[in-house]
């Protein structure tokens, strides 16, 4: 029976890079589209794309980052649930009909303390890097993965410090050096730094399963109910959720340049409603009369079946060209 490994059967330097290739396709980025409901033009314009590229239609950073972490779920079959993502940057900006390929290397593991009548788990972190067809680097991050045991008698010895992985990343800027930013419409101006916009609106997480294999993403979790006590929605989903709120509350965000971090601070659930919190951390000048802003979202989810109010699900910090 094919399955991913156990934490138990993962080892340091480990590369897991057999995931099927994805082509770029338009039919791929409307589906994308209608999941996660992003309006950011420089994807929703393929005009503009071209403008911008002088290769094609330019496909959306959270389509791109979707494949990216679908194809890395070879490691991580039997996922429970993924704790951060760090310092994720583009390189380069993939167009249409380009094909991306992944390659996700072990560079640290941890098991955690086994407590009374609880599976034994561990965590992984995760170097995922990807390419395109030329072998181009598009994408480059660190992920942390809850994975458990295949026994409560198994004892690996990992225990890593993994506070510092992928933090100290920085931001990249060469994905603008291939882009003719000249050719950008005029924009609203951006907020200032010590602006918190809340967004007007939530909207409903639906279609989990079809992003899921839409992006190659086979963690049982996100598919079948019965390996986690129900059916958990793939962070990438509430993380593309989180971008189109932000794309529709500041219309003058151009593209996302990257993350700093990406916490999941809970679980999120098909049907439950995402609403969003943005914070301007600050803003620099950047190239062709553009801002640098660093933005932070709180989301939170509502769930008309769970008593209590709303509840913290996500904490992304990441940067953006305005």
């Amino acid at each position: 029976m094919a399955r991913g490994p156990w934490f138990d059967e993962l080892e340091h330097g480990q590369v897991f890079d057999t995931a099927p290739s994805v082509t770029l396709t338009s039919g791929a980025a409307a589906m994308h589209q209608a999941i996660v409901g992003d309006r950011l033009a420089i994807a929703t314009d393929h005009e503009l794309g071209s403008r911008l590229s002088g290769r094609g239609p330019l496909a959306h950073p959270a389509h791109v980052w979707d494949v990216s972490i679908g194809q890395s779920t070879l490691a991580t079959h039997f996922v429970k649930a993924n704790l951060f993502y760090r310092g994720l940057t583009f390189h380069r900006l993939p167009s249409l009909g380009d094909t991306l390929t992944t390659t996700t290397t072990v560079v640290g593991l941890k098991q955690n303390t086994p407590r009374p009548r609880k599976p034994h788990t561990g965590l992984a972190a995760l170097h995922i890097t990807t390419a395109d067809q030329r072998g181009a680097p598009v994408l480059d991050y660190h992920r942390c993965a809850l994975l458990p045991l295949s026994s409560s008698a198994a004892a690996t010895g990992h225990a890593d410090d993994l506070a510092q992985i992928g933090a100290d990343a920085s931001a990249n800027f060469d994905m603008l050096d291939d882009l003719d930013l000249d050719a950008l419409p005029r924009r609203a101006e951006p907020p200032t730094p010590g602006t918190t916009v809340e967004v007007v609106g939530g909207d409903v997480v639906s279609s989990a399963p079809e992003l899921a294999r839409l992006t190659l993403n086979i963690a049982q979790v996100h598919h079948d109910a019965k390996a986690g006590g129900g059916r958990l929605v793939y962070g990438g989903h509430t993380i593309g959720i989180a971008a189109a709120q932000a794309s529709r509350a500041l219309p003058g965000i151009v593209l996302f340049l990257g993350w700093q971090s990406c916490d999941h601070t809970g679980p999120v659930h098909e049907g439950d409603t995402l609403r969003s919190r943005i914070a301007v951390e600050s803003a620099r000048p950047g190239p062709a009369g553009t801002q640098v802003l660093e933005l932070r979202s709180l989301v939170e989810a509502d769930a008309t079946e769970t008593p209590g109010g709303p509840r913290p699900v996500l904490d992304w910090r990441y940067t953006v060209l305005a």
